[in-house]
């Protein structure tokens, strides 16, 4: 593959009409618009449809989901991303001094595009297909191929895509040329993507032969029958037969008709003027673009840097409004994706306050950088003499230290263009973009833009720098607020507790030796010295090291003795239990194991009425995750749980909904993930609700007793 290709392949290099554009940007500015009018948009371009592919299907977002739609990257992008993307794009179009189609080239191209998903997508439709979506990208990208080669080789390809032997024969006139055709080229771009490799077979075998594709499966069949049946004014014989093999039963030329009608319909949509006929697929004249028109150096710099100063500020506008660094930094590599076709950027941060260069702590780029923290000699690396000399680097082939190479290496290029990224009176940092020479050459002009783009970056990385410091400020704040509030908790709690602790002494005292309620006291006196932890632990920053080690059926009884009259027998709610005789030993704290269950059964004893029942049933020898667990079963017949409050079982305390109940249950959730308890719920409305735990058991428990 040629590399000039494998660089616009690396960008996702494709061109969308001024008028595509422009609804774009008056999309994402308006504070209605929904994903879904964005997804409407892309899927009608295959300009924007690959840069949103190529953007959503970077190793920064790639890696923590599926993203196999234009749905589903949109929604992974956020709507601030496709934002900044727009902008780059629309930047892109003003500073271009030529280009690679004329608005009347481009215009039939992606009619022609947009006619061939529909009627894709209506052949899938017709034949049952299950995702007929796939088929309309597969038919929107089917030629995207030849724009990715007019864009990285220019004149010469021009020059046969105007051959007037037409389209049926340019795969071959390609390959004669240049070593690959755009069938291939397209599929090579999404490939990159990582969708169902049926996506890159269909745009892989557009051009096949008849015999041939018989063979293939649904969808590269429903994508070549597509693009065969708009080849002509009138389709060529033996489509219809095709057709009906796939079961498809409407006629070809119906399902034509309706499929140009809604390209033309779109077009009209967005003003853009498209051909008569959307069937003729030769719509390149092969001429060479118009050269620009010509102006002194002096003046072409002046106009680049006042230029880049004020068009870039929307685009730094943009990126300051994104969430976190991790974000900000993927918009910045898909903006220089886009304006300077930079498709492997990394960044290293200047260090404060040694100014070392270092790469650690940043996602998304090779695992090299985050190994790289400066060097003693910073005028040695390529990224170090930018640093100093404000100003961009750049080398190919021979690279000034190992380090250089290194980076080199891992951004799969030859040489190292880098851009310091400065804010007022200090450096940011430095991009590290990996290029080969017809790159940097490409660039020409346009280094006065990056220079300013490296700018940009720079005010964007300290703005995120000044907000992680006053975050961290104000947490330390709101922690010593925490601390003084829970001091007075402590002070204003701890008498009264110190009260009700002496007399729970002096009446164990005067009561009689075996009393059977001193039994009760005890564990009543347990229950105060809990509640005394929990106060005095106020003042902390929360703590997860506990002591461990509970028989969970003992423990259950105990609780009883002091709860159970007062939380079911007093509100007439019949309680059953089913416990082991025998021991039921569990790895969790006992006191986080108490406020769990203590909190589950008051929930219980507010939610039922007179006469329902509550069961509580203890059992081991349960294998969860290769490991013996005890389980405790709550089950009662009473008016069961909304799906909110179910849900506050697996939040945070802070982030319950209101009321007494679901903040019971949240806290439950929140000590149960600490000590490892799973917690499973089911629940319908007047039927009951069924709650069950399971609790580590330690490594050598007896085997599980009889119930009693």
């Amino acid at each position: 593959m040629p590399a000039a290709l494998a660089r616009a392949i690396e960008s996702g290099r494709v061109p969308s009409p001024p008028q595509v554009l422009l609804r774009l940007m008056q999309l994402v500015d308006g504070e209605q618009t929904t994903m879904r009018e964005l997804a409407d948009l892309v899927a009608r371009d295959a300009g924007l449809a690959t840069r949103v592919l190529t953007a959503a299907n970077s190793p920064a977002l790639r890696r923590r989901r599926e993203l196999d739609s234009l749905d589903a990257c949109l929604m992974a992008l956020g709507t601030r991303m496709v934002r900044s993307i727009a902008t780059c794009l629309s930047l892109r179009s003003l500073f271009e001094r030529d280009s690679i189609a004329s608005p009347g080239e481009l215009a039939a191209f992606w009619g022609h595009s947009l006619a061939v998903a529909e009627l894709a997508r209506a052949l899938a439709a017709e034949a049952g297909y299950g995702r007929p979506e796939e088929a309309y990208l597969a038919g929107l990208l089917h030629d995207v191929g030849e724009l990715l080669l007019l864009s990285a080789l220019g004149a010469p390809y021009a020059a046969v895509l105007g051959d007037p032997a037409g389209e049926a024969t340019l795969p071959a006139r390609e390959a004669a040329a240049f070593g690959v055709g755009h069938p291939e080229a397209g599929a090579w771009l999404v490939d990159r993507w990582q969708l169902d490799a049926a996506v890159a077979d269909a745009i892989l075998f557009h051009h096949a032969a008849p015999a041939e594709i018989a063979t293939a499966g649904a969808l590269p069949q429903f994508v070549w029958l597509a693009h065969a049946a708009l080849a002509d004014a009138v389709p060529a014989p033996g489509l219809d037969g095709h057709a009906q093999r796939l079961g498809i039963a409407t006629a070809l030329a119906e399902l034509r008709t309706a499929a140009t009608a809604r390209a033309a319909q779109v077009g009209a949509a967005l003003g853009i003027p498209l051909p008569e006929s959307l069937y003729a697929l030769q719509v390149w004249t092969g001429a060479a673009p118009a050269a620009p028109p010509a102006a002194d150096d002096a003046s072409s710099e002046i106009a680049l840097r006042l230029g880049g100063m004020a068009l870039l500020q929307p685009l730094q506008q943009d990126i300051l409004a994104l969430d976190g660094e991790a974000e900000m930094l993927h918009s910045l590599r898909e903006a220089a994706r886009i304006l300077f076709d930079l498709g492997r950027v990394a960044f290293l941060r200047c260090r404060a306050p040694d100014g070392r260069l270092s790469g650690q702590g940043i996602d998304g780029q090779p695992a090299v950088f985050g190994q790289f923290d400066g060097v003693a000699d910073p005028a040695a690396t390529l990224a170090g003499a930018a640093a100093l000399a404000g100003d961009i680097r750049h080398a190919c082939g021979s690279l000034p230290s190992l380090a250089d190479r290194q980076f080199a290496r891992a951004l799969g290029s030859p040489g190292l263009l880098c851009v310091p990224m400065p804010v007022v009176d200090r450096l940011a940092g430095v991009m590290v973009c990996g290029v080969d020479e017809a790159q940097y050459r490409d660039l020409g002009g346009r280094l006065a833009w990056l220079q300013n783009f490296g700018r940009l970056a720079g005010r964007a990385l300290a703005a995120q720098q000044a907000a992680r410091e006053r975050l961290a400020e104000a947490e330390l704040e709101a922690a010593g607020r925490f601390v003084r509030q829970g001091r007075r908790i402590i002070h204003e709690a701890g008498n009264p507790l110190g009260i009700i602790r002496s007399y729970l002494r002096l009446l164990e005292r005067k009561l009689p030796e075996g009393a059977e309620v001193q039994r009760e006291l005890g564990v009543l006196g347990e229950e105060i010295e809990r509640v005394a932890g929990i106060v005095g632990r106020l003042s902390e920053i929360p703590r997860s090291a506990e002591e461990s080690g509970v028989d969970v059926g003992e423990l259950i009884r105990e609780l009883l003795a002091v709860y159970g009259e007062a939380l079911f027998g007093t509100r007439g709610i019949r309680l059953e239990t089913a416990l082991p005789a025998g021991p039921l030993p569990v790895a969790c704290a006992r006191d986080g194991v108490k406020q769990i269950l203590v909190n589950l059964w008051k929930n219980a004893s507010e939610a039922l009425a007179a006469g329902q029942r509550l069961r509580i049933a203890a059992s081991g020898g349960v294998l969860h995750n290769g490991r013996p667990h005890v389980q405790i079963d709550l089950v009662d017949d009473g008016p069961g749980l909304p799906l909110q409050a179910m849900q506050s079982l697996q939040r945070p305390a802070e982030l319950a909904g209101e009321g007494r109940r679901g903040m019971g249950l949240s806290i439950v959730g929140e000590i149960a993930g600490r000590l490892g308890i799973a917690i499973t719920c089911r629940s319908q409305a007047g039927q009951g609700t069924s709650l069950s735990l399971l609790l580590p058991a330690t490594e050598a428990g007896p085997p599980p007793a009889d119930t009693a």
